[in-house]
């Protein structure tokens, strides 16, 4: 037998004999467990890894294919990164000024990772968007800039080490500085601009709404207004024309398409419902979330809105818009309100809200377990951070130490309130 020349004929090759003649003895004897080892790699076989993808990384929790939102600490609340087919919502501070930011750090993480972008808005023109990119930190030689930036925001209470209590020992912790540039998610420099050779060598679109106007423009009847029907049939366009959607595959390496859109909803997109309560299109925004939901779920794109929510009149629309988009997150900025000369807010700018979380695959969505966030501004870097910090309060000759989370929901302005709260720690 074939077998048995193989095996040879000397006394000393009488298991390879053995062997071949159980092999030959029949198949009754095979046996469901096997020896694991590495596998041949095979190139016809139909169970051929899925094609990595740069900046991307599978999800932990159900293997949905994440992106970064370009800044880490958001990628860690939102449970490793922004989903590929889903919608961000950013709700807009009072001013604009921090959302702008979130935006830019999406973008920025698009071009680093040479993603294509597509950036679309009525009040800046998308190239004068990408001038404006922070610049990225990379690895240990920046790890000095960043040091440095940190110590000029500490305060001296941020170095007596206290005793918390155990709930805030549980949080986890947002991570403020760089660590390697081949990790998911980078960190930026908001002092500098991104270099004008990265924004040259990458791949985008942009999307005026001013220069898409006509000045003989017929409006046919339609439930969307011109703005969103231009727009979406721009991202069409794009998405189908060099292959997001899988149906025209693309020639190289597959890519991710980042969809950046600013200020949606506001009278700029031709839109009234930030002017009147029972506006005429109170539908057209919905269904345009609608239609674009549509669009990315079966394409390789991920999209971020920034919408001023604060000035639409019409508080069903924003439910609806919520439930519209898969996550959404709210900046509360202190510029204005009572809280911005609160002592308890004074190592930041404003509250952040995690107010949805996708639940791929399912009817309902997830709420954040983390409530306490908070983000300052600071020379080089926006950062999130959990409020855990203990304030001590004095009454009649005693200390008591009080949490962030219980200051803000109860008003500390009498004695009996010290008496009522049985979770404060007496400090004598």
């Amino acid at each position: 037998m074939a077998a048995a020349a193989t095996c040879g004929t000397s006394a000393g090759n009488k298991g390879c004999t053995a062997a071949a003649a159980a092999a030959a003895g029949g198949k009754n004897n095979v046996t469901s467990f096997q020896r694991k080892g590495p596998r041949a790699s095979v190139p016809d076989s139909g169970c051929a890894r899925l094609v990595s993808i740069a900046g991307t990384r599978p999800s932990v929790r159900n293997g949905q294919l994440l992106v970064s939102t370009g800044l880490p600490a958001l990628d860690q609340l939102l449970g490793g990164g922004l989903a590929v087919g889903t919608v961000l919502l950013i709700e807009e501070d009072k001013y604009n000024i921090y959302s702008s930011l979130l935006f830019k750090y999406f973008l920025a993480e698009g071009v680093i990772n040479g993603h294509t972008l597509l950036v679309a808005s009525a009040k800046e023109d998308p190239a004068d968007i990408l001038q404006e990119l922070p610049a990225p930190l990379l690895d240990d030689n920046c790890k000095k800039d960043f040091d440095e930036d940190v110590g000029n925001h500490k305060t001296p209470e941020s170095n007596i080490k206290m005793k918390i209590a155990w709930r805030y020992q549980l949080l986890p912790k947002m991570e403020p500085g760089p660590v390697s540039s081949s990790r998911f998610g980078h960190y930026y420099d908001l002092s500098k601009r991104m270099p004008q050779e990265l924004i040259e060598t990458s791949k985008w679109h942009g999307f005026f709404f001013p220069e898409k106007l006509s000045p003989t423009l017929n409006i046919e009847p339609c439930s969307l207004t011109h703005g969103y029907i231009k727009l979406l049939q721009f991202i069409q366009n794009v998405i189908y024309e060099e292959g997001f959607d899988g149906s025209n595959p693309q020639k190289k390496q597959k890519n991710i398409l980042r969809i950046g859109i600013q200020n949606l909803g506001s009278p700029l997109w031709g839109d009234d419902i930030c002017c009147t309560e029972n506006c005429d299109n109170s539908h057209s925004l919905t269904k345009f979330l609608y239609v674009l939901r549509g669009l990315l779920r079966t394409s390789l794109s991920a999209c971020i809105i920034t919408m001023p929510t604060h000035l639409i009149q019409n508080k069903a629309i924003i439910a609806r818009v919520t439930n519209l988009s898969d996550t959404v997150v709210g900046l509360e900025s202190f510029i204005g309100s009572e809280r911005e000369t609160n002592p308890l807010y004074k190592d930041y700018h404003g509250l952040i809200h995690i107010r949805q979380i996708p639940r791929l695959n399912n009817l309902i969505y997830d709420v954040s377990d983390v409530k306490d966030l908070a983000f300052k501004l600071k020379r080089k870097l926006f950062t999130i951070e959990c409020i855990t910090k203990l304030t001590f309060y004095g009454t009649q000759g005693q200390k008591y130490l009080l949490s962030g989370h219980l200051q803000r929901n109860f008003a500390i302005n009498n004695n009996h309130y010290f008496r009522r709260l049985h979770t404060l720690k007496k400090i004598y």
